[in-house]
């Protein structure tokens, strides 16, 4: 059975599809999750995003314009609800890849299943050097390549879930690969 993409889900949501809508959060939770702990930094906070932005998808999914992407559409709802609780904290803690056990989501996603010892150490090393060069980017740079590697985004999508133009963003990946690679290369 081939996988129905958003506009079908959306389309048998309105039909009555119940199904269809629980499809449709299956399918983003784990992104929106992982989207909102990078922007907030807390796993908790991240949690209660996350709530948030699907109950606002809910309410508001008769609003949906079905001519544009869902998924940028969501990611926005997402990053409005991330700078929403960053305004009332007045703090941007954007860096915190770890969670409390010192453990990096990032970091794990790029690590193999099985990887041999001496390659272990290189990973790791890598990674840790990768991290911090990213901890040094501003986050208008480090939120677009997380989109871009991380979830997959194309730059229209980037552009429309962080609300600017594709030239802008497009420009600022440019500039951030720049800045990484300077970053690494004195590192």
């Amino acid at each position: 059975m081939q996988k129905q993409s958003d506009q079908q889900l959306i389309a048998a949501y309105f039909k009555g599809d119940e199904k269809s809508l629980e499809i449709l959060i299956k399918r983003y939770l784990k992104p929106i999750f992982s989207f909102t702990y990078r922007y907030v930094g807390n796993s908790q906070e991240a949690e209660d995003i996350t709530q948030d932005v699907f109950v606002k998808v809910w309410r508001n999914l008769k609003k949906f314009d079905r001519n544009r992407s869902f998924k940028t559409w969501i990611f926005s709802i997402a990053k409005n609800a991330c700078i929403d609780v960053l305004k009332k904290k007045k703090s941007i803690p954007f860096s915190e890849l770890e969670d409390g056990e010192g453990k990096n989501a990032f970091l794990e996603r790029l690590v193999d299943t099985a990887p041999l010892p001496d390659e272990l150490f290189a990973r790791a090393d890598m990674a840790r050097i990768l991290n911090s060069a990213m901890e040094k980017l501003l986050p208008k740079y480090r939120m677009v390549l997380f989109l871009r590697y991380n979830d997959h985004f194309n730059f229209r999508e980037i552009a429309e879930s962080l609300g600017e133009s594709l030239d802008t963003i497009k420009s600022r990946h440019r500039r951030a690969l720049i800045m990484l690679k300077k970053l690494l290369q004195t590192t």
